[in-house]
């Protein structure tokens, strides 16, 4: 079963990273697609997508809030006319630029967690590259999550305005950690999130040579050369930027922009020394100012939620952090696990030996891996404890 799962795994990774390639040439132009990402979730979405198909025990519903598209799950259990619900904002992954709300994965986890812990699960469809950049999907999200914290909707939709969380995987985890720093300063909003629960989450993009990014560079299914790519597509970002990134060219010692930076993402006092296996920080004597110049944002908190200040960390919510051992963004959910503790906090760090990026959605049909079954569950199981 470990040799069939490792197969697949690099299979689709290699696949994953060779349609990067391929269809960054003239090939989606040609086809009138216009941008190689787009090509690629179509793609990817063709067929995988799912119309709101409701069962039993969940209604799901497609509408929109504030504009911003969303799939609603909406569990069916309420034996007590006066019983309130639970409340989860769930934003999917797929680097900014993938996946949807609709697809098969997305859809069954959803359902599961509104069935699981008779809540209401509002599901983001925020907008990708390359339809828009960073901050769109962050507006996306806020504005969503600032509808539904209303209170005459919570009220409408019979939640509990006690019990609300937000949550996403990867990018998603991105975004969720993002908008979660933006509620907590927002004195707007008077419906605080009751917890964030964070999956495999990417939290900055100042070093590509943690431990974690160096042991896991060729590791399905995030390459470090993708994530990379990732990002800078997300921040608008010319994509020759790519090897200066891997090298941490933007944040070397003569860049005085990145000099507070480096002191906030010392991996060396942050990860404990289990996970830094012998592996040596990476910062060059001289860098390649254009990178911060040209991408500002890889500077800016909102996208980066690692380097928020710690009188913002004492702000948020109590928090679940799933990292897993064979991903290259593991030290990111560690590190910001211990800048939480460290800022009062209340923390889970649920971490798999086992796990890679992206396992919880192999936890599905037609895969049905073990290790995505058991992050899928203890997940919700955190959930269902503490929401």
């Amino acid at each position: 079963m470990v040799d069939g799962m490792l197969l697949f795994l690099t299979c689709y990774g290699k696949l994953l990273k060779e349609w990067i390639t391929i269809t960054d040439s003239n090939i989606a132009h040609w086809m009138g697609l216009g941008h190689y990402q787009t090509f690629l979730n179509l793609a990817a979405n063709f067929l995988e997508e799912l119309g709101p198909e409701s069962t039993e025990t969940v209604k799901v519903e497609d509408t929109a809030f504030d504009g911003v598209q969303v799939r609603v799950f909406e569990a069916g259990k309420n034996t007590n006319d006066a019983e309130l619900k639970r409340g989860v904002i769930y934003i999917h992954g797929g680097g900014w630029a993938l996946g949807s709300a609709r697809i098969r994965s997305y859809d069954y986890i959803c359902k599961k967690i509104a069935d699981v812990l008779n809540a209401v699960v509002v599901s983001v469809e925020y907008r990708l590259v390359p339809e828009v950049y960073f901050p769109e999907q962050i507006h996306d999200v806020l504005q969503v999550a600032k509808h539904f914290l209303l209170l005459e909707v919570l009220a409408k939709y019979s939640v509990d305005p006690h019990r609300v969380a937000i949550s996403g995987d990867s990018a998603g985890g991105n975004l969720a950690a993002a908008v979660s720093q933006q509620l907590a300063q927002d004195r707007s909003v008077t419906t605080r999130l009751k917890l964030q629960a964070l999956i495999y989450p990417a939290l900055q993009a100042l070093d590509f040579n943690t431990p974690s990014y160096q042991q896991n560079m060729d590791i399905p299914i995030l390459y470090r050369s993708v994530m990379a790519r990732f990002w800078l597509e997300y921040l608008k970002g010319d994509t020759s930027f790519v090897k200066p990134l891997l090298v941490n060219n933007h944040t070397s010692f003569d860049l005085h922009e990145a000099a507070a930076v480096r002191a906030i993402l010392n991996w060396t006092s942050l990860l404990p020394p289990s996970f830094k296996k012998g592996y040596k920080p990476v910062i060059q004597t001289l860098g390649d100012p254009r990178v911060i110049q040209e991408v500002p944002a890889l500077l800016d908190v909102r996208a980066a939620p690692l380097i928020a200040d710690n009188e913002v960390l004492q702000l948020l919510p109590k928090t679940y952090i799933l990292t897993c051992e064979h991903d290259v963004l593991r030290d990111d959910g560690i590190m910001y696990a211990k800048r939480l503790e460290e800022a009062g906090i209340e923390v889970t760090h649920d971490h798999y030996e086992d796990g890679f990026h992206g396992c919880m959605i192999f936890g599905t049909w037609p895969t049905y891996f073990s290790v995505g079954i058991r992050t899928m569950n203890n997940y919700i199981n955190w959930l269902s404890q503490n929401l």
